[in-house]
């Protein structure tokens, strides 16, 4: 399954850059993601690294998740694909 990331997860006057916003391909619903929670991210560096995740929890009513990450993502990923498994 594949996902792009939207953004990072920020407040007012910080950002995180560990956990990202993620819109899932053909999921629309709030419902729909739930089954998601817990699976793996892995998100692929262009130096064909991976970084490896988790999904949390849902973001908002659309179906976007929130995906923590064992460390930080660079700004330069925003927009690109990630891989669920």
């Amino acid at each position: 399954m594949e996902a792009a990331i939207v953004n990072f997860r920020s407040g007012r006057h910080t950002q995180k850059t560990d956990q990202l916003i993620l819109k899932i391909k053909d999921i629309t619903t709030k419902e729909k993601t739930k089954p998601l929670i817990g699976k793996q991210v892995i998100w692929v560096t262009p130096s064909k690294k991976e970084i490896k995740g988790t999904i949390k929890a849902t973001h908002g009513n659309s179906g976007c998740v929130r995906a923590k990450f064992e460390r930080g993502i660079p700004g330069q990923a925003i927009g690109t694909k990630v891989s669920i498994k």
